[in-house]
């Protein structure tokens, strides 16, 4: 009989992932979106999305060159808990991403540090700073992806992380992310989807979250930005 205690190892270390993190009980926003539209802290970019029937209907303008961008700016913090609830309400969603920014930072595009991405058959957790929107990185690829040599490809693979998941249509899901240190971890319907470590994701001071739908038929509802106790 095989030994199980690699897989209770496993079970272990993603049950006490959650456990092991510091308490987010500062509020730094939160909107259960039952107002009749947006309120004057959400920032937006290339967004049509809009409050209705109680929740954020996330929409990208088909003329649109960029995901709908729908955003919350805070003064920094370095460790963040991210919870929003969300729905796909047809096969037309791709799904969507939450972004952990610094506008202040200059050497990655946009101030990306790290972020999350929901498809429906997917999760993938991304060191945005070191990797792919590293500047230099960036406007290489964005130039000519063929351009990239073979080490910056075996590097970048190694600044996400990529995690299977099922997530039926037509039905809420709770999605929690808390960022630690170095590390990112997930959490969906109360069960811990992953975590990465990575360098960038240790950046000290991140200073915008935002929820990106990629296209359109993503609904969202409580939605809160939490930070870790003052000491």
């Amino acid at each position: 009989m095989k030994s199980l205690y690699p897989f209770f190892a496993l079970a272990f270390t993603a049950v006490t992932a959650f456990a092991q993190a510091p308490n987010y009980s500062r509020e730094i926003f939160s909107d259960d979106f039952s107002g009749s539209g947006f309120g004057k802290r959400w920032g937006h970019y290339k967004s049509s999305s809009v409050i209705k029937d109680g929740v954020l209907v996330g929409i990208t303008a088909e003329t649109s060159d960029h995901p709908a961008v729908d955003s919350i700016t805070f003064p920094g913090e370095k460790d963040l808990q991210v919870s929003v609830k969300f729905r796909y309400v047809s096969d037309k969603a791709k799904g969507f991403n939450v972004w952990f920014d610094d506008k202040n930072y200059k050497e990655s595009h946009a101030g990306h540090i790290c972020s999350v991405t929901v498809n429906p058959t997917g999760v993938n957790i991304a060191d945005a700073k070191t990797g792919t929107f590293r500047n230099d990185l960036y406007e290489k690829k964005k130039a000519s992806p063929s351009s990239l040599s073979a080490e910056e490809k075996e590097f970048l693979k190694k600044m996400t992380k990529s995690v299977p998941v099922k997530l039926s249509l037509n039905e809420w899901h709770t999605l929690v992310i808390q960022t630690n240190g170095d590390t990112v971890s997930v959490n969906i319907d109360h069960k811990d989807v992953g975590s990465f470590t990575s360098p960038g994701v240790a950046h000290d001071s991140k200073t915008l979250v935002s929820l990106t739908t990629n296209r359109v038929d993503v609904e969202y509802d409580d939605f809160s930005i939490k930070a870790t106790a003052k000491k």
